[in-house]
């Protein structure tokens, strides 16, 4: 066996683990640890593996036979349904990092907060927490940049000396928790906050920027978007759901009471609200109430290359970033008049220099607000369509619905869900 006789959770999650024959099966996300009346110490039962597909597996640490050499070896075929946390377990990274403990010592006890837990295999041939590394002070934090500078002196204390490790505070940060999964995408990010306990979940809320906050949100089951905005003090609900995508933002709104919607556009800026006022006039199943207002829109005498430079924007979703909708000034919802699209393939294929206005698609026909979900399929499969304008009566743009927005309205209510139907033996 090929194991360091300690090794600290922060340094494991950041190995690949890989199989007997050397090919590697994903990359080791959290610790899975269990704590028992009758155990001095919390007991390591296994490891969060993440493998292609952004799938998250639970590899029993009875499969670990090495941990050196930056890597992890496992033995035997690992389990690849997706792992579900059961009642009495406990996530190191997820929800004891940053957790305020009170740690014994001949001088007098002290309060700290937990940075990171040594884990060893013992004689049993068990694994447990046996040393934790705190920074004296408490949680005392001072905001830098994304996430916290700490303060204090760090100690490693034997897991025996920690009082409150086990249980969760009021108190707790989640700084840490998001820099370990600093890489992830939006989307993969929502998996693993959907995965954690409420109050966890409002924790890790509260440590996220507005923008990255907004980002998640929009990946979210509708339960859990709900529950994290109402967890929220309600002048910075009204911030993230300004950064919301104005669709997105909408189908949040429509999931709360009457109430609860005005007290939150009334604290939006009367642009941002006058937008999602307008969509939540529209039936939820019609290009209205699918449309995003804030398209890709420019006048006809902008260039190629300018037309270019404006899709480049990294916060513009691919499918945004498709299509530019050509109109009449004013550039904004609604819209002067419209006058046709202008696909991102045919600007590849222009000279830099020419105006959009000379390559306009005018072949395919705006739809109106009120058309149904399936007119709009029909014309998206139809016309191998990436977004769809949206116009009024009058011929103004007042948005446009991409792909993803009718996706999310044909597939099953709780296709968000589907990673949890089944979980580990």
């Amino acid at each position: 066996m090929s194991t360091p006789s300690r090794v600290f959770v922060g340094r494991l999650t950041s190995l690949s683990v890989f199989d007997p024959l050397g090919d590697q099966v994903g990359r080791v996300r959290d610790v899975v640890v269990t704590f028992g009346a009758s155990r001095r110490r919390p007991r390591v039962i296994g490891l969060v593996v993440e493998v292609p597909g952004r799938r998250r597996v639970f590899v029993p640490m009875t499969r670990v036979t090495s941990v050196d050499g930056g890597q992890v070896i496992t033995t035997g075929l690992v389990n690849m349904r997706r792992f579900e946390q059961r009642t009495n377990e406990v996530l190191v990274m997820a929800e004891i990092l940053e957790r305020p403990v009170t740690v014994a010592d001949p001088e007098g006890a002290y309060s700290a907060t937990v940075e990171d837990v040594a884990i060893e295999r013992e004689r049993s041939r068990d694994w447990s927490i046996s040393k934790v590394f705190v920074r004296q002070g408490g949680s005392s934090r001072t905001a830098i940049g994304p996430f916290r500078r700490r303060r204090g002196a760090t100690v490693l204390v034997p897991v025996e000396d920690v009082t409150g490790i086990h249980q969760s505070s009021s108190s707790q940060s989640a700084a840490l928790l998001l820099e370990t999964y600093d890489d992830l995408k939006s989307a993969d990010l929502a998996d693993v906050i959907h995965d954690l306990s409420p109050k966890r979940r409002a924790e890790v809320a509260e440590a996220m920027d507005d923008d990255k906050l907004a980002d998640v949100l929009e990946e979210l089951p509708e339960d859990d978007q709900v529950e994290i905005l109402d967890s929220l003090p309600v002048e910075r609900a009204a911030d993230v759901l300004e950064a919301m995508e104005p669709d997105d933002a909408t189908d949040l709104l429509h999931n709360l009471t009457t109430e609860k919607q005005e007290e939150l556009l009334q604290l939006m800026e009367p642009d941002e609200a006058a937008d999602l006022r307008r969509l939540l006039t529209y039936d939820e199943e019609s290009a209205g109430g699918m449309m995003t207002t804030e398209p890709v829109i420019l006048g006809p005498e902008a260039s190629i290359a300018e037309a270019l430079a404006v899709v480049r924007r990294v916060e513009l979703s691919p499918a945004l970033a498709a299509t530019i909708y050509v109109c009449r000034a004013p550039h904004e919802t609604p819209s002067g008049k419209y006058l046709g699209m202008v696909h991102i393939q045919r600007l590849l294929r222009e000279p830099p220099h020419g105006s959009i206005g000379s390559i306009l698609d005018k072949e395919i026909e705006p739809l109106t607000a009120e058309a149904p979900l399936g007119q709009v399929t029909r014309m998206l499969a139809t016309y191998n369509l990436v977004g769809v304008p949206v116009v009024d009566e009058d011929g103004r743009l007042v948005g446009a619905v991409t792909v993803d927005d009718v996706l999310d309205h044909i597939l099953p209510d709780d296709w968000r869900e589907e990673r949890h139907e089944v979980t580990r033996g």
